[in-house]
């Protein structure tokens, strides 16, 4: 199925409902149809070549939905943009994307328009919202305007390149996944049957759009559904909250980061969120606490844990109905995808023993664009299995438990030590909201582990106690030998937390001490 036919099939089904509400502003879903075909007709008269990059660079807006569903009825290839990249970032991306049009909210004007001269390809500009008249700069409503809201004629199939979202860059610089119509349709049909996404859902949009889990995890498979969307442009729990109320929220997506942020604000009201009652979670490991919170405090929120990639989309889920007693696991491998977990030559793995997390099948991205040495090493044995580099158990009943990133992995004394169990033992003091643990070298074993923790408001907790806290719970080669208190981390988009930020953090507090 190709990404435009799931607003043309719920457009002619729905079409003065609403498809899109985001503050006063409100698209129904025949609006947004030939709003996209307008859009559509406009970028193909700029002559570019089938495959040609379109970015887009922008908040949580209806013009997100607009661009999406034209630029997928072109041949182009739409390309998503962090709002959170340095003008560095940017020129970097856009250059090493091969963009040729750069779609950009106006918020974002001095930024786009500042890297214009450092990207060789980038031939047009175009802006929406408030003031976007800029010098060399298309108005967005002034470039659609005269165009046909028809849609286009042009031969595309599935397996022709649709998207490109890059990588958050826990471990460097990010890297362009690129998916094709059938990758992107599979995920939308996997999350509508998983998550039980239907038309009478208001489906909350809280995470960015340029990344995979706001785009393809929740906004794609609720158009598909013919479901309204709740855009926030950008995340506040007060924010969120009193959307909820207002458009009665049923279902959306976030990230565990979020989860906490409302859980510890003190305007949090549960009866302003009675409508919520379906949640999915991905992004980053969701701590067991927050589970259990958020079913005691709205014990009629549905969860519904996701573990997928960017590279993949979701590789398998955890329904609400196996909690609390498969609490931890990140569930079965979805209905229509094949997941397994291996050793280093692709033979399963005993059941309880780790290894590392593959999947094959239409799900998968076709290619990292420009890498041909990682994505070589994503499909390193060439049998169509695409390689997490996550590493994990599965039991008899194929339930996977993630263990950690197996770059992540620390070596200590010749032994593994993964960060997620020494993370899940902090996790057990009531006061910890976050935590996150890495290796950091040592003259004698090598490698030992480094804890940063993040208290929830109102606590306090001692080094010591959590040092007698994990000598309770883990051997001594596990239990981390630093110990650093923040008041929050760097994260990516998503919401994952930088560890490789968080070394840069603990060299320079040691080269002061030095």
């Amino acid at each position: 199925m190709l990404t435009g036919q799931m607003l043309e099939r719920s457009a002619k089904r729905f079409p003065d409902k609403a498809a899109i509400i985001c503050g006063a502003e409100q698209l129904t879903y025949s609006a947004l149809d030939e709003q996209a075909n307008r859009l559509a007709n406009a970028l193909l008269e700029l002559g570019l070549d089938k495959g040609a990059k379109v970015a887009m660079l922008s908040r949580n807006l209806p013009e997100y939905g607009i661009v999406f569903f034209g630029v997928a009825r072109t041949g182009y290839v739409l390309t998503n943009i962090s709002v959170l990249y340095a003008p560095d970032e940017l020129a970097f991306v856009l250059d090493k994307a091969d963009v040729e049009v750069l779609i950009f909210d106006a918020i974002f004007a001095e930024k786009a328009t500042a890297v214009r001269a450092r990207v060789a390809g980038l031939k047009h500009l175009i802006a929406f919202g408030e003031n976007p008249s800029l010098q060399g700069v298309l108005d967005f409503q002034e470039f659609v305007a005269t165009q046909p809201a028809t849609a286009p004629d042009v031969d595309l199939c599935e397996r022709d390149a649709f998207c490109m979202t890059y990588t958050g860059g826990t471990t460097g610089r990010p890297k362009g996944v690129l998916c094709n119509h059938r990758a992107r349709a599979l995920t939308a049909h996997t999350v509508m049957v998983e998550e039980a996404i239907d038309e009478r859902d208001h489906v909350g949009i809280v995470t960015p759009l340029f990344h995979v889990a706001a785009l393809n995890i929740m906004f794609q498979p609720a158009i598909l559904a013919g479901a309204t969307t709740l855009f926030l442009p950008k995340w506040d729990p007060a924010d969120f909250v009193a959307m909820v109320d207002k458009h009665k929220m049923t279902a959306n997506f976030m990230v565990p980061t979020q989860a906490v942020m409302l859980l510890n604000d003190e305007r949090f009201d549960a009866q302003a969120l009675k409508s919520w009652r379906k949640v999915s979670f991905a992004g980053a490991p969701l701590p067991d606490w927050v589970q259990v919170e958020l079913r005691e405090r709205l014990p009629d929120l549905l969860l519904t844990q996701i573990y997928g990639q960017s590279e993949m989309g979701v590789i398998s889920v955890l329904r609400h109905w196996y909690l609390p007693e498969k609490l931890g696991s990140v569930g079965r491998q979805a209905y229509n995808v094949d997941t397994r977990v291996v050793d280093p030559e692709g033979r399963d793995v005993a059941p309880g023993e780790i290894g590392e997390i593959v999947s094959r099948g239409d799900n998968l991205m076709m290619e990292y664009y420009n890498e041909p040495e990682q994505t070589r090493e994503f499909f390193k044995l060439g049998d169509g299995w695409g390689w997490s580099g996550d590493v994990g158990t599965i039991d008899a009943a194929g339930f996977i438990t993630l263990i950690d990133r197996s770059k992540d992995m620390i070596i200590s004394g010749g032994e593994n030590i993964y960060p997620k169990e020494i993370e899940d033992a902090i996790y057990q003091l009531p006061q910890v909201a976050e935590c996150a643990v890495f290796g950091v070298p040592d003259d004698k074993w090598g490698e030992v582990p480094a804890a940063y923790l993040k208290l929830k408001p109102g606590t306090q907790l001692h080094e010591d106690t959590i040092t007698e806290h994990c000598a309770a719970k883990l051997a001594q080669f596990k239990r981390p030998r630093v110990v650093t208190f923040v008041d929050d981390f760097p994260r990516t988009p998503i919401g994952k937390i930088q560890k490789n930020i968080l070394k840069e953090d603990f060299w320079s507090r040691r080269e002061k001490k030095i």
